[in-house]
């Protein structure tokens, strides 16, 4: 099997948003495409939605109207499925229920020739399922777009047990063809993206329910400390709640009630409200225009110091320094155990899983601080601070204060293990890190699968590397230590990662 040609005609079965979308994609890269649907005018509907799209970017200049117009020529809707046979490729993008994708690729399957490929949007059936009613189960591959489909650039190309390797390599081909950044991945229970970026909203859901801040407060730790470009919070109600929870329960049923993926109460209690998010109005957020919008809590100003000891190796913590000095506070260097900043009696150290309290216990200083990992600590606008429960109030202003002395708004979150961007980093390298070990894909496919399927500053498994791999390790054992749950067990990827002294870009399998 080959990759497609312009000269191929693609057809898309199911005229509902990505169909529509994918459409657009084929078109543009030059191929006639035929879009069928059961519904009557829906297939003529996805054209005219496609026309007005590109009708929006024309008037934006961001597309000529000779380009507009080829583009839409090689558009045709049918109305008839016997119409779809001279297909090169078939995408389907219908209803996610398995009994209907079976009937609706044997039908094709009698329609196509024996090279054609079969393809599915399918996002929670296993493509190994989907094939066992065929009679050619090699030719059908997942091609698992995201939406919107003209717009992002990822595409998971999915390989049951039977799709054979010269179908998936073809289809992989035809994805570079059309401008997008395919990867190979086995059919398991939410591919990549769908299983590795649920610990994004599992952690955030934890803190809320533990009290560790509100919504608007971890959201927005997230985005200025953390580089993402939304809050779990906000992209939960952008998503819609329904959505976002049934995919949740889908790979917690899927991995038979793992408890890394246990659904959230606090979800649950929305989406039965029927508070969905932003298309009912309502959900984590008020989208009612008279709504008071909720800000993030900001501490008010601090003390600023005027000198601070770092004591130990800063690592990741030492681009905070050249900050400090410019703001015209004193850094001396001292011998230390462990990484941290010396304030008076406070003791500033980045958090490794345990609560402030507890590192507050284990070295006998009350005065101890935790702040939360970032992105770039130099363009950061935010922090989070964690301080242990017998803190002072000196202390705490201190700590308050030099952190604004460096430009940043600072966040005050309840004592909670790993914080918010360091415990939801950690647990997304721990996820990646298990599906690669799993043979889901290999580790340059979690990280490109994450950025541009799901737009994070940075591929987990990259990020791993960066903050170090004993550091991650270090942090989810304390997790599980502190909650005692095997939802936070470190990936036996992760320890022989650690164990070997490689890196995740290092690692070959």
């Amino acid at each position: 099997m080959r990759a497609l040609t312009p000269a191929d005609t693609v057809v898309i079965v199911g005229a509902g948003t990505m169909g529509t979308g994918v459409a657009q994609v084929a078109a543009a890269a030059g191929h006639r495409t035929l879009i069928f649907d059961t519904r009557p005018g829906a297939a003529r509907k996805s054209i005219e939605d496609i026309r007005t799209g590109l009708e929006r970017r024309l008037s934006r200049g961001k597309i000529t109207e000779n380009a507009l117009e080829e583009l839409l020529s090689r558009l045709q809707s049918v109305e008839r499925i016997e119409g779809l046979g001279d297909a090169r490729l078939v995408f389907e993008a219908i209803v996610e229920d398995l009994g209907v994708k079976q009937s609706l690729f044997k039908a094709l399957e009698s329609l196509c020739g024996d090279d054609t490929l079969l393809t599915t949007n399918t996002s929670s059936l296993s493509i190994t399922a989907i094939a066992s009613a065929l009679s050619r189960p090699a030719n059908l591959v997942g091609m698992h777009f995201f939406n919107p489909a003209p717009a992002m650039k990822l595409v998971e190309v999915i390989s049951g047990v039977e799709t054979s390797r010269e179908a998936a390599e073809a289809v992989y081909g035809t994805a570079l063809a059309w401008k997008k950044n395919p990867v190979h991945a086995r059919s398991t229970p939410g591919f990549i993206v769908n299983r590795v970026a649920r610990p994004f909203y599992a952690e955030a859901l934890r803190l809320l329910e533990e009290g560790a801040a509100e919504a608007p407060t971890l959201d927005a730790v997230i985005r200025d400390c953390g580089g993402f470009r939304m809050g779990p919070f906000e992209l939960m109600d952008l998503i819609g709640n329904d959505v976002n929870y049934a995919v949740t329960c889908s790979v917690f049923s899927a991995f038979h009630m793992d408890p890394r993926f246990l659904p959230s109460l606090i979800q649950k209690e929305l989406v039965d409200g029927g508070l969905l998010g932003r298309k009912s109005g309502r959900g984590f957020y008020d989208y009612d225009p008279s709504a008071e919008k909720t800000l993030p809590s900001s501490a008010g100003p601090g003390t600023p110091p005027t000198a601070i000891r770092a004591e130990g190796g800063l690592e990741i913590a030492e681009a905070l320094v050249p900050l400090w000095e410019a703001a015209g506070i004193q850094v001396t260097r001292a011998a230390g155990e462990e990484a941290a900043f010396i304030l008076g009696s406070a003791k500033i150290a980045l958090t490794d899983g345990r609560t402030a309290t507890r590192r507050a216990t284990d070295s006998g200083n009350p005065d101890t601080l935790l702040f939360d990992l970032a992105l770039d600590y130099r363009q950061a606008s935010r922090i989070a601070l964690s301080p242990a429960v017998n803190v002072s109030d000196d202390a705490l202003q201190a700590a308050i204060g030099l952190f604004q002395a460096a430009g940043k708004a600072v966040s005050v979150i309840a004592d909670t293990p790993g914080m918010s961007v360091m415990r939801t980093v950690c647990m997304l390298a721990n996820e990646g890190a298990d599906a690669v070990l799993h043979r889901v894909c290999d580790a340059p496919a979690v990280d490109i699968a994450m950025q541009w399927g799901v737009n994070y500053p940075l591929g987990p498994l990259a990020w791993a590397d960066r903050i170090g791999p004993e550091r991650v390790l270090k942090v989810l054992e304390n997790l599980q230590h502190a909650y005692g749950l095997d939802r936070y067990r470190p990936s036996l990827l992760l320890r022989r990662i650690v164990d070997s002294g490689q890196s995740f870009q290092e690692h070959s399998g």
